[in-house]
């Protein structure tokens, strides 16, 4: 008999016009950024630089990025993305504190994925005759692999690293020409992933899942280094992988095709642009791992119009793991396609014109800031949001528990009057409603940056005291 389960998400509007201000973000972000850069200049000119990105200009080379900022020509933007002196790894780094801070959860997923860019002849470092899915066929092009993190406040993009084909690696001379380092070598996208998985897990990000798709679900040197620390995962695979079902190994497209039509699962993998993405689901249990409280299963999604159009992943998690859950993180994977699509069309995430190794990482990690920056927004957006849902009247007749006897909580009466406090310090509690579905806030990313706070104000439009959060 088939179940059907509702999706629980709402539905907010995540368009970057609903999103109102942001000058005291980008000051918050030039605090951040100040210690990477040794002289003023560069460190005026990347925020210069943040800014052009979230310019309305057409393209966001470095030609109209100067024309934005008012310079004649784009010498002092090359000259940043080349020969300034700042690292990107470390600005990699406070961008994934930053993020962190802002969207981190428990429940956070980390999504791997790659992206193309479109490049004409062979000097820009990688660049090559290779697929691309952003052409959808083989084209001269470099290939970035990146790492994204989902949460329920929002998506954005990590990490990145430059996929250099073999022709590259064994070409010393080219790589010296475009800037690449003498201990480059070559490395699959999937141990290039593995590496910023481990980068991210070093750093202490919370995550209790990865997804990607069968370009990394197919290695499985990865799944079972993900298996090793023990790291849930939801990786898809081809059809011509081979899984472990029972005693014998078994290539997916055999299983698929001997599946019933029978005792599929309706589910959604979360809403897309026309609302919600329903799928017919089914597992079926693969061989156990050596940990025998996590299992392995064979997660497969078939399509509600085409009962042809199956996808298999491969999952591993703990034993009590739900159905609900693999298919949320499996559907969680298209983020990372969403973010690639924002940044690219908001933030110029492919319109740079420099060809050396290094003025890619540059821009790539400029512009993975100016993407986080309207994801931080939209966060406060979508908080906003959830705190109007648990602000609801309470019915007629209710009222709240008191938290001393003979002692009311009640809401200011008038916009003058101070309100009364939600909480106090460790000197003790205060008179307060019941437990709102509040968390604590996660600690600042290091001791001498702190959360930038929200301006809020007080309200009783919906009969208790509410904050009504304000994007400055």
């Amino acid at each position: 008999m088939m179940s059907t389960i509702a999706p629980s998400a709402p539905v907010v509007d995540h368009d970057v016009s609903a999103v109102q201000g942001g000058a005291a973000y980008m000051t918050d972000i030039e605090r951040r950024l100040a210690p990477y850069f040794e002289r003023a200049e560069p460190r005026q000119r990347a925020m210069a630089y943040l800014r052009g990105l979230l310019s309305p200009a057409e393209r966001k080379n470095s030609w109209q990025l100067a024309e934005v900022s008012g310079d004649t020509t784009p010498y002092a933007f090359q000259h940043l993305l080349r020969r300034a002196l700042w690292d990107p790894e470390a600005v990699r780094d406070e961008l994934r504190r930053y993020l962190i801070q802002h969207l981190g959860d428990p429940e956070g997923v980390l999504v791997i994925d790659e992206t193309g860019f479109l490049k004409k002849g062979r000097h820009s470092a990688g660049a090559a005759r290779q697929y691309s899915g952003t052409a959808g066929k083989v084209e001269n092009c470099q290939i970035g692999v990146f790492l994204g993190y989902a949460s329920p406040l929002g998506h954005a993009l990590l990490d990145r690293e430059l996929y250099l084909p073999e022709e590259w690696t064994d070409d010393r001379m080219r790589c010296q020409q475009a800037g690449i380092p003498d201990d480059r070598r070559f490395l699959t996208k999937p141990q290039l992933a593995r590496e910023m998985v481990a980068r991210t897990f070093a750093a202490g990000i919370p995550a209790k899942w990865v997804t990607g798709d069968s370009v990394y679900g197919n290695d499985r040197r990865l799944r079972m280094w993900l298996e090793s620390r023990p790291q849930a995962y939801v990786l898809a695979v081809s059809g011509q992988a081979y899984v472990w079902l029972g005693w014998q190994p078994r290539q997916v497209k055999t299983i698929l095709t001997a599946l019933p039509d029978e005792g599929w699962t309706r589910l959604s993998a979360g809403d897309g642009t026309k609302g919600p993405r329903w799928y017919h689901w089914r597992w079926l249990p693969l061989a156990d791992p050596v940990d025998p409280q996590w299992c392995r299963w064979l997660l497969v999604r078939r399509s509600m119009s085409d009962p042809k159009d199956v996808t298999a992943y491969v999952v591993f998690a703990p034993q009590a793991t739900a159905l609900e859950e693999a298919v949320r993180v499996a559907g969680s994977r298209w983020t990372i396609e969403s973010s690639f699509e924002a940044a690219k069309g908001e933030v110029g995430l492919d319109d740079y014109e420099v060809r050396s190794w290094t003025g890619w990482y540059r821009h790539i990690t400029l512009a993975m800031w100016a993407y986080a920056l309207l994801t931080v927004l939209r966060a406060g957006a979508i908080a906003a949001e959830m705190l109007k849902k648990v602000c609801q009247r309470p019915r007629r007749g209710a009222a709240w528990p008191r938290s001393k006897p003979g002692v009311a909580w009640r809401p200011a009466e008038r916009p003058g009057d101070s309100p009364a406090p939600l909480a106090r310090g460790p000197g003790g509690a205060a008179d307060s409603p019941p437990h709102l579905g509040l968390v604590a806030l996660a600690p600042p990313a290091s001791g001498d940056r702190h959360i930038l706070p929200l301006q809020t104000s007080w309200g009783t439009a919906c009969g208790i005291n509410c904050i009504s959060t304000t994007i400055i």
